[in-house]
């Protein structure tokens, strides 16, 4: 078959790319540059014909977790088709998850990571003071994104907050995570890997008063350039966890001079295309190779 690629993407309803460049427009442009041809299409689009392409970039599909048991039969699907999907469809899965976080620092990495809270069991407060330390709790689903369901409860108040966190685990699993108070004093960290290659770094920082960095609740985002430390701590985590990755976004805090990892991102992160002069060649050297050898 003819080198023929979707960009797959999803239905924008704007609750998730509000004031954001179109990346997938850039991702767009690159392929066209590098001569290959493609299509946008959403991954929940029930007309794709998806045998119709010779290759998969996951870009945007920033609703899974809103239909998560749609995309685990789409991923299925997929694999069934035999369509090499980057980044592949194993990979996607198992981050799909924050389960991973877990599994990481069981093997040794510094992580924010909290504990599970299983659907339908109501939280025991005293089990989940033995796992995570901390005055400020952060409640979010186990499959989410864009801070959907995402609580900050006090410790002291956990009586006020009970009911509504039952409530929730009704529908789903979630997890229970320290407050980081860097997040709010500094910010998060955000680096971005193509092929394993660390291309650029950015500094997300949460409005006042908010714990949140998205940008569409107000924070901002700087370009930075990584420590030493840092960026040897962003490595070690990309050929640990995302060894075949074309992309990859390693989120995390520094306390006391030690990076901690918050988020590997390696489903459809958002690479701040429009915020680093190396990021789109970078990323186009890493699709030219990867494609076209």
């Amino acid at each position: 078959m003819p080198m023929h690629i979707a960009i797959v993407s999803y239905f924008s309803t704007g609750a998730y790319d509000t004031n954001t460049i179109d990346e997938d427009k850039i991702l767009s442009a690159i392929l066209t540059e590098l001569g290959i041809s493609h299509e946008i299409q959403a991954w929940s689009d029930p007309q794709v014909d998806w045998s119709n392409y010779s290759h998969l970039l996951i870009k945007s599909t920033w609703d899974y977790f809103d239909y998560y048991p749609e995309f685990l039969q789409w991923i299925e699907k997929i694999q069934q088709l035999g369509i090499p999907v980057l980044n592949d469809l194993k990979t996607v899965k198992w981050n799909s998850s924050k389960n991973y976080l877990l599994e990481i620092e069981e093997k040794g990495y510094p992580v924010i990571a909290g504990m599970i809270l299983p659907k339908g069991i109501r939280p025991n407060l005293e089990l989940i003071k033995q796992k995570v330390t901390s005055e400020i709790f952060v409640v979010k689903p186990l499959v989410s994104g864009g801070a959907k369901n995402t609580l900050k409860i006090p410790v002291k108040d956990w009586a006020e907050y009970e009911e509504k966190v039952f409530q929730l685990v009704q529908n789903e699993d979630f997890l229970v995570q320290p407050f980081v108070s860097e997040v709010a004093e500094v910010g998060e960290y955000s680096m971005i890997f193509f092929n394993r290659t660390f291309s650029h770094g950015v500094l997300k920082t949460p409005a006042k008063s908010d714990f949140r960095v998205q940008h569409y609740f107000g924070g901002t985002i700087q370009e930075i350039h990584p420590s030493a430390t840092m960026l040897e701590s962003g490595q070690k985590l990309i050929d640990t966890f995302g060894a075949d990755t074309l992309y990859s976004r390693v989120d995390g805090v520094e306390i006391d001079g030690v990076f901690h990892l918050m988020e590997l991102e390696l489903i459809e992160p958002y690479l701040f295309l429009g915020l680093s002069e190396k990021a789109i060649p970078n990323y186009r050297d890493a699709l030219k190779k990867r494609l076209l050898g």
